[in-house]
């Protein structure tokens, strides 16, 4: 390997770290804590994983319909912004 080589990480969705985040904040408040999640049987991991997923899902969709929002009251305002100082 030469110095001038550079690693590269795969490209990774937009939001994948806020997602898993959301699913982390679930699994610690409403699950085992991580090491325990191993010890549960398939059908209870799976339905708690499950139940985290949708969770994240609906906190995303929160997230995007509040940018959206955002994005649209900022057009609407256009040419309502204060004058720039000279």
């Amino acid at each position: 390997m030469s110095i001038h080589e550079t690693t590269t990480r795969p490209a990774e969705a937009p939001l994948a770290r806020l997602e898993q985040s959301l699913i982390d904040e679930y699994l610690r408040l409403h699950g085992p804590d991580p090491a325990a999640l191993a010890k549960l049987t398939d059908a209870e991991r799976d339905a708690l994983l499950r139940s985290a997923s949708l969770y994240a899902s609906c906190r995303l969709s929160e997230v995007e319909t509040r940018s959206h929002y955002l994005h649209e009251l900022h057009d609407a305002i256009g040419g309502v912004r204060k004058p720039s100082k000279p």
